[in-house]
């Protein structure tokens, strides 16, 4: 379980998490909503280690990481596969070496079982032996495939999507919200997602947070969050699924 105490973040006079309380439960699915400049991604980084708080604190699985240091900092951030908002796969690299990229920076497997385990993350995605593929021959579907594949690939507890469905049409959207869905499923991990894409939100999440200028301004299941009644809330998701 990841725990977020009074979280306060600033950038010089800009004050990003004023006071941020939430609860990540294990093994679900938690959506975090909210428009540009929320402050979502500040959140996560925080979060993932890779930004310290000004205040509160920042619990996994009931142990503070906020002054943790060196290889235990690595530990921890080792425990979150990231799927970036663009995938951001190496355009020079083959798909196998996109993600053999974690493997080679963390682990000293040698090539054969290095091999083996980007076969089996592909065919969990979907994507059975392109390896030699470069990522400019792919669509933006395959891409975000691949990006999971690489995210996965040192089993992480956590996996973090940002933004997963920017950028793709309606039903490549469907496919990547149900890919998330049962990759959660298939490896018992806790997925965490950052998003504005509304009805994405509500056909994954198992619990929603909706974060206004840096406030939480709404959490609970989908059904909790669709019956608030905060204003910024309900003006948002009229917005969102008109």
């Amino acid at each position: 379980m990841i725990e977020v105490r009074d979280l306060h973040k600033s950038f010089g006079d800009k004050k990003i998490l004023k006071g941020v309380n939430l609860v990540i439960p294990s093994k679900k699915i938690t959506v975090i909503l909210g428009g540009s400049g929320s402050g979502k991604s500040v959140l996560i980084k925080n979060i993932m280690g890779l930004l310290k708080p000004d205040s509160g604190d920042i619990l996994l699985d009931g142990k503070s990481i906020l002054n943790i240091k060196g290889k235990e900092l690595v530990e921890v951030r080792k425990k979150f596969g990231m799927l970036f908002q663009y995938s951001a796969l190496f355009d020079s690299m083959s798909v196998r070496d996109n993600i053999a990229f974690p493997l080679k920076e963390h682990t000293s497997f040698k090539k054969s079982k290095i091999d083996a385990l980007i076969a089996e993350k592909l065919k969990l995605v979907g994507l059975e032996g392109i390896e030699k593929m470069s990522p400019a021959d792919l669509s933006g579907g395959m891409q975000k495939r691949v990006a999971l594949a690489r995210a996965i690939i040192l089993q992480p507890e956590n996996i973090v999507y940002d933004e997963p469905t920017s950028g793709l049409d309606p039903l490549m959207a469907r496919q990547i919200d149900s890919l998330i869905v049962d990759t959660g499923k298939t490896l018992d991990i806790t997925s965490i997602i950052i998003s504005h894409d509304i009805p994405s939100a509500f056909r994954t999440a198992d619990n929603i947070a909706v974060l206004y200028h840096g406030v939480l301004v709404a959490v609970g299941t989908p059904e909790e969050v669709k019956n608030s009644d905060n204003e910024y809330v309900q003006h948002f998701l009229d917005v969102g699924l008109a």
